[in-house]
């Protein structure tokens, strides 16, 4: 194994991991009014409507089947009766629809961003490059999705980058399992590590800011208005004593 593969598999993850930790931190306690999105719903709401619901959607699928493939362990499922071809099948249809459908939303919004003129206006470097990177991971992860593990066969990467991935989190690297993986498989990780990198520093933070506790909140509970009258209480001729 090279030095060059030392320092992109076991050197770099924990560099990247440092800055995204640091890089959010840092954000949080010091740029709490520039933790958002940016919203230009009042600019275009059309293809709005319909980009973002695709590429959120699309984009939860895909860190779901990530998620499943790089931090739960081949022996774990095969010990619950899902066998290598089946995962396979599962993750290529499914990982194949999500992956189309993020790139598909993200396209809608690129293209909204370029001919609306105010969204356009409202557009930064810092959102450029972001979504450059965006397109490039998306696009990356579906290659090896359609190529490696449809057109040119399975490519069990759950014994490969899903170990190494997880030893990254152990603090025991083992960078040789990573420097003998397919070229894109590479290409698609170092993308990521590069948006992860980014992450803080862009309006992607506002991923950690998601309404997730909208979803456990209790009903809010109205009244019904009958004619003139508000609530339950008949209107009071004159003054009401006190």
């Amino acid at each position: 194994m090279s030095p060059i593969d030392t320092m992109l598999w076991g050197v770099l993850p924990y560099v990247v991991l440092a800055v995204f930790i640091g890089g959010t931190v840092w954000r949080y306690r010091y740029d709490k009014f520039g933790w958002t999105s940016r919203s230009s719903q009042l600019h275009e709401s059309r293809l709005l409507r319909v980009g973002s619901p695709l590429f959120h959607y699309g984009l939860l699928l895909v860190v779901g089947g990530h998620v499943l493939g790089l931090l739960v362990p081949k022996a774990l499922t095969e010990f619950f009766g899902v066998t290598e071809g089946n995962y396979h099948v599962v993750s290529l249809l499914v990982g194949t629809l999500a992956g189309c459908g993020a790139l598909a939303g993200l396209v809608v919004l690129l293209w909204r961003r370029l001919r609306t003129e105010a969204v356009r206006r409202a557009t930064s470097r810092s959102d450029q490059f972001t979504y450059v990177l965006l397109v490039a991971v998306i696009s990356a992860g579906l290659w090896t999705t359609v190529v490696d593990n449809g057109i040119r066969g399975p490519y069990d990467y759950r014994e490969t980058i899903g170990p190494w991935f997880r030893d990254i989190f152990l603090l025991q690297p083992h960078p040789e399992l990573m420097a003998d993986a397919p070229l894109d498989y590479r290409l698609h990780a170092l993308l990521a590590l590069a948006l992860f990198a980014l992450w803080p520093f862009s309006r992607l933070v506002h991923a950690f800011s998601a309404p997730v506790h909208y979803l456990f909140r209790p009903y809010v509970v109205y009244r019904s208005r009958s004619g003139d009258r508000v609530g339950t209480r008949r209107a009071p001729r004159g003054w009401q004593r006190l």
